[in-house]
C-alpha cells in the first residue's frame, strides 16, 4: 500500500507543478490562479475518486490509496494556499487575498459536489450496461 501512495503522491506533485504552472503563465498575473485552479480540480477528482471507489468493486484497495491519498494528497495545495493567502496580505493586497481565500474554499467545495455527482452518473451509466 505504501508503494502505491507513494507512487501516487510523486504523480501528484509533478502535476500539480506542471498544472499550475502552466495555469499561471497562461493567466499572465501574479493572482495565484495555478494554486487555485489545482485546488479545484483536486476538489473535483478527489471528490469523483471517493464516491466511485465506494460504488465500484473494480478498484482495489491499493488503487483508491494511490488516487485518494497519493495522487490528490500530491496534486492539491492547501499549504501553498494558506502562503500565498499571507503574501497576498503582507503586499497589501486585502482584497486579493479575500478573494482568493474564499474562491478557493467555495468553488473547491462545489467541485467537490460536482465530483461526487459526476461519480454517481457514471456508476448509473456503468449499472445500465
Amino acid at each position: 500500500m505504501l508503494w502505491y501512495i507513494a507512487v501516487g503522491s510523486a504523480i501528484g506533485g509533478v502535476s500539480r507543478y506542471v498544472v499550475g504552472g502552466w495555469m499561471q503563465r497562461l493567466a499572465g498575473t501574479t493572482f495565484p490562479i495555478g494554486t487555485l485552479t489545482v485546488n479545484v480540480v483536486g476538489s473535483f477528482l478527489l471528490g469523483f475518486f471517493i464516491r466511485y471507489a465506494t460504488d465500484a468493486s473494480t478498484l482495489s484497495p491499493e488503487m483508491r490509496g494511490m488516487l485518494t491519498i497519493g495522487f490528490c494528497g500530491g496534486f492539491t495545495t492547501f499549504s501553498t494556499f494558506s502562503h500565498e493567502t499571507v503574501s497576498l496580505m503582507e503586499s497589501g493586497d486585502f482584497r486579493g487575498a479575500a478573494w482568493y481565500a474564499a474562491l478557493s474554499v467555495f468553488i473547491a467545495l462545489a467541485a467537490m459536489f460536482a465530483g461526487i455527482a459526476s461519480a454517481h452518473a457514471v456508476m448509473d451509466l456503468r449499472r445500465s450496461i
